[in-house]
């Protein structure tokens, strides 16, 4: 029955989301279950894009790319995939009629990652970033607001911004692996090789105006979504604080870390600055 393959799809990228991000599976369990599934075959699809440009080093990745690329369109116009991560996003890109735009912005950015090593200028960062996170933040928000248009619209800016946050935050953080291990400056004008306090607390204030923004964004979420999503913008906070008090020297060097018993903090936290409408 194509009921069962379809349940076995969402069960995928529910256990890649699992697997790959516990801080965002947390964040995702905190989500209304009405919305839960749709949540998980999204980061499902972004992860495996991601994954193929970012650790299948062995193998053609520009030709892993193409073909995952291919299997995505035909997934999108058949509304079907024997790849059971677009057989699950495509259920939730046409149930949410999430623009297709967003989608080839997403796939623009990824492809990017196959040669691209540095940005060297802001226009180039920030298309980078729409691309990457920015559209992500939105195909989640027409999950969140049920595809209201209008609603989707009134929180655009603040679910980019959100997204910008996010991603920032991951750049910092993975400043050894990206560089070292990629090849990859994202930041432009840093040198990552001589970072110092001043440039990342450039970088740090840039993040908080991003995460300001989103804020204001948060607060306005149906209350299906918004235990969910403050969950994740509390934890990439706390990162960036960590970060933030993190001398340069060693953010180059070793992976700062939010400890699991912060994250179980940080969701009671949440939960009771929801309940009791603190935020």
């Amino acid at each position: 029955m194509k009921s069962i393959f379809d349940n076995v799809s969402y069960d995928c990228s529910k256990l890649v989301t699992e697997s790959y991000s516990t801080s965002f599976s947390l964040a995702t369990k905190m989500l209304a279950l009405s919305i839960r599934k749709d949540i998980y075959n999204i980061y499902g699809f972004v992860r495996f894009a991601d994954e193929i440009v970012d650790t299948f080093h062995d193998y053609d990745k520009e030709a892993l790319f193409n073909s995952f690329e291919n299997d995505l369109n035909a997934s999108l116009e058949n509304k079907i995939s024997l790849n059971p991560i677009l057989n699950a996003f495509q259920h939730t890109y046409h149930k949410y009629d999430i623009p297709h735009h967003l989608v080839t912005s997403f796939m623009k950015s990824m492809r990017m990652d196959l040669d691209k090593s540095v940005y060297a200028t802001q226009e180039e960062f920030k298309e980078y970033i729409y691309g990457s996170a920015d559209v992500v933040g939105l195909m989640c928000l027409r999950v969140f607001v049920n595809g209201d248009n209008e609603k989707y619209e009134s929180l655009k800016e603040a679910a980019m911004s959100l997204g910008s946050a996010f991603q920032k935050v991951n750049f910092l953080r993975d400043l050894k692996s990206d560089y070292e291990g990629l090849n990859r400056s994202y930041f432009p004008n840093t040198n990552l090789q001589q970072l110092d306090e001043a440039s990342k607390a450039k970088i740090v204030e840039e993040i908080k105006w991003d995460f300001k923004k989103g804020y204001e964004g948060i607060v306005k979420l149906p209350n299906d979504a918004k235990f969910g999503v403050y969950t994740a913008y509390k934890y990439y906070y706390q990162l960036l604080r960590k970060l933030q008090n993190t001398p340069s020297l060693e953010i180059k060097n070793t992976r700062i870390r939010v400890p699991n018993y912060q994250k179980f903090g940080l969701l009671a936290t949440s939960y009771v600055n929801c309940k009791l409408n603190l935020f």
